[in-house]
């Protein structure tokens, strides 16, 4: 490979690095270092518009465009939340929820306020993350990770970000936020689809 390395479609330094952390981790066994792991930010592609109705297809929208925009391979993830008692709501619509995309302490009270009257045993929800790996050559996987649990009644912890605060794992005592990167990293849906994809990237950089 001409350019041995991956692009990541996100400007976020913060997600650039919990993705790091998870494609590099010993057990994942990539034959990559982190200087080969890079945000779309190093390349000033701007981000495209992300008009799919499922995860997948906007995991794939913005993998297809970075690839394109760098020629080099991409992966892309889209996630959110599915609330059981929503219908799977907020979902693609996660980050918009309360109107403004990325707005997490807007997008949290809402949900909140919604669910008030909820009994906790009807509060189960999961995280949902699509993560696609996209080559200049066409070739495309995409696989998809869940992290069950139920949602709180209020915030709990300041770590993570997006609904970390609210939503507490099936099998734990606390929510997503009250976890450190590495133990959320071990269970997380981002970290569960990548796992999924390595072994795909694995073969590009062998």
């Amino acid at each position: 490979m001409a350019d041995p390395r991956l692009v990541l479609a996100t400007h976020n330094a913060h997600k650039v690095s919990e993705l790091r952390a998870i494609l590099l981790a010993p057990e994942v066994g990539l034959p990559l270092d982190a200087d080969q792991i890079v945000g779309a930010s190093q390349f000033g592609v701007p981000e495209p518009k992300e008009d799919g109705v499922t995860f997948e297809a906007n995991a794939l929208i913005k993998a297809r465009a970075l690839c394109e925009a760098t020629g080099l391979p991409a992966i892309a993830d889209d996630s959110g939340l599915a609330v059981d008692v929503l219908g799977g709501a907020p979902g693609i619509f996660s980050a918009r929820w309360a109107g403004a995309h990325g707005d997490d302490a807007a997008n949290l009270d809402l949900l909140l306020a919604q669910l008030s009257d909820i009994a906790a045993e009807h509060r189960a929800a999961r995280f949902v993350c699509a993560a696609a790996l996209v080559t200049p050559d066409g070739v495309e996987h995409v696989e998809r990770g869940t992290l069950d649990g139920t949602l709180l009644f209020e915030r709990a912890g300041n770590g993570g970000f997006g609904y970390d605060p609210i939503l507490r794992p099936d099998g734990e005592d606390r929510s997503c936020a009250q976890l450190s990167a590495d133990e959320k990293n071990a269970i997380s849906h981002r970290g569960k689809a990548f796992r999924l994809l390595a072994p795909h990237i694995a073969e590009l950089f062998a």
